[in-house]
């Protein structure tokens, strides 16, 4: 596959661009993510627990 810049008008602020990707121009990407990015939260998982119906299989319970 090549590079090839394809020639398109920005769909954010309407800019002739010349592009590899259809998108919005590289001063649109940049203002968006300045304002419109953020840092990813951390998660906190909740530790695993079986629900109450679930009952052990009876081969493990043999003795």
């Amino acid at each position: 596959m090549t590079d090839v810049d394809l020639g398109f008008d920005c769909p954010r602020c309407g800019s002739a661009v010349d592009e590899r990707f259809y998108g919005p121009c590289a001063s649109c990407r940049v203002q968006l993510r300045s304002t419109m990015g953020n840092e990813p939260s951390k998660l906190d998982a909740a530790e695993y627990e079986p629900k109450m119906n679930v009952t052990p299989n009876a081969v493990a319970l043999k003795d």
